[in-house]
């Protein structure tokens, strides 16, 4: 048997964690939900959501992870041999898959748009030619699906060099280039006349608008923002080091992911209400107006091709984990080499992806096949998202809370002592038996409409 490989140090670890987390939501979802239901009243009911939700479920992860050193299946296997409990992980390599299959073709467009931006396309847009540009994307037959090609190229090359060299590298040089980038966007924008107004929206502390939708919105962010239910922070867990404050890197990465957002939306946002565009425009906002603004500006292209390049690595880092799940599950479970694990969920992911691709407009090649009322792009998004995440992220907390052993998820998660983590230990074991499962559930009955807010 080869050595496994881990991360080499606390700080791969979290750029690498981090990397997963950060994703396309964290570039407009986020900070447009802020905004939206209540600004900073919504961000304080969020970072609450985040101790009772997602803390406690990546905790969880990065224990089966880390106690294992295996894969999403496997783990489970080995912490329950024998049992149905490994179905946990099965779901989550299938949630991976299906998440994969619709993201990879939004960060197809990502691409596409960075190259476009440094070839000098939007000098001269419009709304209009803006709006035109984005809609002969989403409904070309070729166009998207070779840029989804090549994006699922630059993510299978990576993941092809491995953890060290693939995934620590890579994280380890990007992270901190997207906050750089990031920043200047955000200085930029904050000095544009009417920036203000864009600031308010995102903060302005508005009690009223924080409906029982709001929260909920919150917790499900919470959850599906730090990359829980869907192995990923099990498998990423795996390569942790022994000596990792397990706690320590869960609470960095979720406040920092948090961070990102609101970068983000000071990036966005004072410079939507400066041009007197609406802020309500949806992730399309990225596509259509995003150009339409920065070609405005002094040294707008310059901005532009940095904007979509902290966009392209967002994308790139976040696919990096979700596609490492079935690559660890195929190459440890079946014996399959790591470059051929890789290549195969590759593929898969592109001749599947192509059906999320080309269905994402009704005027789309296969935008005219729909079931209930959605296509393929909306049924990847909606098994995963709706179903099979608060799903397993419900039954690891489950699990954790009545199989697995709790003096030595203790040992664990205190570096067999070495950490004082009393308090911390029993308010996490309280909060998984009875306050995150309840979230879950709640959160899960309105994913499927059984609950209605």
């Amino acid at each position: 048997m080869l050595k496994r490989a881990t991360f080499s140090s606390g700080l791969a670890v979290f750029f690498a964690t981090l990397g997963s987390a950060v994703g396309l939501g964290n570039i407009w979802k986020f900070p447009y939900l802020t905004g939206k239901f209540g600004g900073g009243a919504f961000l304080l009911v969020y970072l609450m959501c985040i101790i009772f939700v997602g803390l406690p479920v990546m905790l969880s992860e990065f224990y089966i992870g880390r106690k294992t050193r295996l894969n999403a299946v496997g783990a489970f296997e080995k912490l329950s041999p024998g049992t149905a409990w490994k179905r946990i992980g099965n779901m989550g390599v299938g949630a991976a898959y299906l998440i994969m299959f619709f993201y990879s073709c939004v960060a197809g467009w990502v691409y596409f748009y960075l190259f476009k931006a440094i070839r000098g396309d939007f000098t001269a847009v419009t709304m209009e030619s803006a709006k035109a540009q984005f809609g002969s994307i989403v409904t070309s037959s070729v166009t998207p699906v070779v840029w989804q090609f090549i994006v699922l190229s630059v993510v299978a090359g990576i993941l092809i060099m491995g953890v060290n060299k693939g995934i620590e590298r890579i994280t380890k040089i990007l992270m901190p280039v997207f906050f750089v980038l990031i920043v200047i966007c955000d200085i930029r924008a904050l000095t544009l006349p009417g920036a203000a107004a864009g600031i308010r929206f995102l903060f302005e502390v508005d009690f009223g608008k924080l409906s029982a939708l709001a929260i909920l919105t919150a917790m499900g962010l919470a959850f599906f923002k730090l990359s829980l239910g869907m192995g990923t922070m099990i498998t990423y867990g795996s390569y942790f080091t022994k000596d990792n404050n397990l706690f320590g890197t869960g609470l960095k990465v979720a406040l920092s992911d948090t961070l990102v957002s609101l970068l983000a939306g000071l990036a966005i946002f004072p410079t939507v209400f400066s041009f007197g565009l609406e802020p309500g425009a949806g992730p399309g906002l990225l596509f259509m107006t995003i150009p339409l603004v920065f070609s405005q500006m002094p040294f707008g292209g310059i901005l532009l091709t940095a904007f979509f390049f902290l966009a392209a690595i967002a994308a790139t880092t976040a696919m990096l984990s979700l596609v490492e799940v079935p690559v660890a599950y195929m190459s440890e479970e079946k014996g399959v080499s790591r470059t051929k694990a890789v290549l195969f969920n590759a593929g898969i992911i592109f001749v599947i992806g192509i059906l999320a691709t080309l269905s994402v407009d009704k005027d789309s090649l296969l935008g005219g096949l729909t079931f209930m009322g959605r296509g393929f792009f909306d049924w990847f998004d909606y098994l995963s998202s709706n179903i099979m995440l608060p799903l397993g992220g419900l039954l690891i907390v489950i699990y954790m809370s009545y199989v697995v052993d709790k003096k030595d998820v203790c040992r664990e998660l205190s570096n067999d002592g070495s950490l004082k983590l009393a308090r911390v230990l029993s308010f996490y074991f309280f909060t998984i038996r009875y306050v995150t499962p309840a979230l879950l559930i709640v959160i899960f009955l309105n994913s499927v409409g059984i609950i209605k807010l």
